[in-house]
């Protein structure tokens, strides 16, 4: 399996988005950060906003998994693919919605969809899921070794990422409780 998985996106006619003068994307602050294992733990912060994000960047040198909750929202848990693309995005875009399919280790297999998507000064490419069962993916990630995920592009095409699990447990509850405690402050 390569570890650059950009040449997957080729069929999804990338070109096009990667011409443009570039723009200052948002950037947040970072704090907290905490390594468990092959995964991290942080909290992200811009004026009032707060996410707190357990992610794994050990497994591919461009592309980070993150499971991300958000202040005020914190039983509302959303995971993402970010693959950093080199190059600066010019505009905000949804490239394309496609079936996506989730499995730890030989658990359930977790049917979804994953809609693509730029963010104009940004250099990565963002795919945002949609699971109906995600509440179980997430507790079988706690307690699973690998992750695989594979994207449905067209019939024939498919790409497929594999994610370790090794400290995810610790991140995810760290995340959580850093949410939470956001959420009631002393």
């Amino acid at each position: 399996m390569s570890r650059r998985p950009i040449a997957a996106f080729a069929y999804l006619s990338l070109a096009g988005l990667l011409s443009g003068t570039p723009a200052l994307a948002t950037t947040f602050n970072a704090e907290a950060l905490k390594r468990h294992e092959n995964w991290q733990s942080a909290v992200l912060s811009l004026g009032e906003e707060r996410h707190f994000r357990a992610l794994e960047a050990d497994s591919y040198s461009d592309t980070v998994l993150s499971l991300n909750h958000t202040a005020g929202v914190c039983d509302l848990p959303w995971l993402e693919v970010r693959v950093d693309l080199d190059e600066r995005q010019a505009k905000d875009r949804a490239v394309n919605l496609v079936p996506a399919d989730f499995r730890v280790d030989q658990d359930t297999i977790h049917n979804g969809m994953a809609e693509f998507i730029t963010e104009r000064g940004d250099s990565g490419f963002y795919a945002q899921f949609y699971l109906p069962r995600q509440a179980l993916l997430i507790e079988e990630m706690r307690q699973g070794e690998t992750l695989r995920l594979r994207f449905t592009l067209e019939e024939d095409e498919r790409w497929f990422l594999t994610f370790t699990l090794n400290g995810a447990d610790a991140a995810i509850d760290r995340a959580e409780s850093l949410c939470l405690a956001a959420d009631d402050p002393p």
